[in-house]
């Protein structure tokens, strides 16, 4: 078939669009909308921009940015596939393991110790594992030491330079988990020493991320441990070219994939500035990117599967070297082998079958993600800096400082979901009412005791939800339509998802039939126009008919309270509840 000879028109065809005719025309679409985040004469761009938690502002249009200066990763786009485990069964942990190395898994991560495996059981668990193979990352707090003699006891018929992973020590993240001192990780640099691939310390910041850190801080505080233990390593004999090839870092990966995407960018850049100034031409930050524990929640835990996957994606696409997806039921205790085999398959679908493993620095170029890791980076230097003019990592840490910052964060990002305006699908919005509940092994409690406990997300809502389910005959809330289907179906929508994020029982009729429903607390449902004709009538009846509190969807007044968009939803379910008593 010949080509054809005419040539196939595209933008060129189009007439020439600027970015103020682009803001003409959201303009008048955000006018004609009834948009009140933008009064006349007043700039789109500013009406439609969001703020983050480190005072970054995202813009809902970017033409330009800055020239790419992300330092280039080692590897071709691929990445480790790394799993972790953490049952103290040595027998379970052992299956689980051969089942992920034969099934994708290119790495493991092993907890020891009080939140995981014996370090006596080590060799059970590993047993029919080829560790020049498999290389071993370990996670054993205080028992660090022993764990990495107990590895290398393991790996004595392995050749040296076939042996990698890392041996796991960040004593700092175990003080800030715990308030115990275990030590330097000096100590561990002799026993590393013969084996040139094996890393000596994971930085982990998902301690701090865990414990409510934003990006920058979660950078910065990143940023100033690696430089506290680089100190160390060079001060028990190592070059600076040596330590910084014996560190990893262990940052968190979110839903939020832009967000993310930034912060391995940004905290990459961060590193080759620490390692330039310390006169060093090793310049690349080694990274473990983890899909946030924090995020994940105990309702709905099949959500998580989505969760996990925008994280992982991000988490590639930022240019991490390893990645682990945590298993969906996560938050509800150890991991069963169909959640094991989800975890591995979401690599497989964006490594392979997206092929997101043949592309090097996806994001590079990309106007937003380059101003948005810029800005990131220069906030998380900010404070970097501030926390080594302050003595480093561990004097923030000890003196309070570093706990209160998080701690500020951590509260504004609660309030956010409070008020629904970050939404957590399927609990705090499109909660699904008598879900079936998942069983698991309870997962081993792990060490506590330290400045920076880790705060889930979801676990005020679902501890209240947990409440209101475990009540005897699960309290009802009756949802008063007035007038007809196109007058209150809006707002009976609106609270119908509101309290079903509570786990209340539902009743939808008119008012009358308030009395035979059993139920305490009532929400009125219907329009500005009809609660003007009706509402206060309404109200009278619900309350001589024995409802205890009256809720009306919508600003009227009259009402024991109110129920809208951007409204305390945690505050409004905590008062229902109360008023079911």
């Amino acid at each position: 078939m010949p080509a054809p000879t005419d040539r196939l028109p595209l933008a060129a065809d189009f007439p020439d669009a600027s970015e103020d005719d682009w803001r003409a025309l959201v303009a008048g679409v955000l006018r004609k909308s009834g948009s009140a985040a933008l009064p006349e004469g007043a700039d789109p761009i500013a009406g439609l921009s969001a703020v983050t938690y480190d005072g970054i502002t995202i813009r809902p249009l970017y033409t330009s940015g800055p020239e790419p200066s992300l330092p280039r990763t080692p590897h071709d786009g691929a990445w480790d596939v790394r799993t972790w485990h953490r049952d103290p069964d040595a027998s379970a942990m052992r299956q689980a393991i051969l089942n992920d190395l034969e099934t994708g898994a290119t790495s493991l991560w092993l907890t020891l110790g009080e939140a995981g495996l014996a370090v006596d059981d080590l060799g059970a668990a590993l047993e029919g594992v080829y560790l020049d193979m498999a290389p071993i990352t370990l996670d054993a707090g205080d028992r660090t030491v022993e764990a990495a003699r107990a590895l290398l006891d393991l790996a004595r018929d392995v050749s040296a330079d076939q042996l990698h992973g890392s041996l796991g020590a960040d004593p700092i993240a175990w003080r800030a988990r715990t308030g115990a001192d275990v030590g330097s990780p000096a100590e561990l640099v002799e026993l590393a020493r013969p084996y040139p691939y094996l890393r000596i310390v994971s930085v982990d910041a998902t301690v701090y991320h865990d414990a409510g850190a934003s990006d920058a801080e979660e950078i910065a505080v990143a940023t100033a441990v690696g430089v506290a233990h680089l100190r160390a390593l060079t001060e028990a004999g190592l070059s600076a070219d040596e330590a910084l090839a014996r560190i990893e870092f262990r940052f968190a990966v979110t839903a939020d994939q832009f967000a993310s995407i930034a912060k391995l960018r940004a905290a990459r850049q961060l590193w080759a500035r620490v390692a330039e100034l310390s006169g060093s031409d090793e310049r690349t930050q080694r990274q473990h990117a983890v899909t946030s524990a924090v995020m994940m929640t105990r309702r709905d835990p099949w959500v998580n599967m989505l969760r996990t996957t925008i994280a992982c994606f991000a988490a590639a696409v930022g240019g991490a070297d390893a990645i682990t997806v945590l298993p969906f039921d996560h938050a509800i205790g150890l991991p069963d082998d169909f959640a094991r085999r989800i975890a591995r398959n979401t690599h497989a679908v964006l490594h392979d079958e997206s092929s997101l493993g043949r592309v090097v620095d996806a994001a590079g170029g990309s106007s937003y993600v380059e101003t948005f890791t810029a800005h990131l980076a220069q906030k998380a230097w900010d404070r970097f800096t501030a926390i080594e003019r302050a003595g480093g990592a561990l004097a923030a840490l000890d003196s309070g400082d570093l706990g209160t910052a998080i701690v500020a964060t951590r509260d504004a990002r609660a309030d956010d979901i409070a008020h629904r305006r970050a939404p957590l699908t399927g609990l705090t919005e499109y909660a699904l009412p008598d879900e079936p509940s998942l069983s698991r092994v309870a997962a081993p409690a792990g060490p506590s005791g330290g400045q920076l406990a880790p705060a889930r997300w979801a676990a005020e809502f679902e501890a209240l939800r947990d409440r209101v389910e475990g009540a005897d005959g699960r309290p009802t809330v009756y949802l008063a339509t007035l007038g007809p289907l196109a007058q209150h179906s809006a707002r009976l929508g609106f609270a119908t998802n509101l309290f079903n994020a509570g786990g209340f029982r539902l009743e939808v009729g008119e008012v009358d039939g308030f009395a035979a429903s059993g139920a305490s607390v009532a929400c009125l449902c219907s329009s500005d126009r009809v609660y003007e004709l009706s509402a206060a009538e309404a109200i009278t009846q619900l309350r001589a008919a024995g409802a205890r509190h009256v809720w009306l969807a919508g600003r009227a007044d009259g009402a024991d309270g109110n129920v809208y968009a951007g409204c305390n939803a945690l505050e409004v379910l905590h008062t229902t509840e109360e008023a079911t008593r």
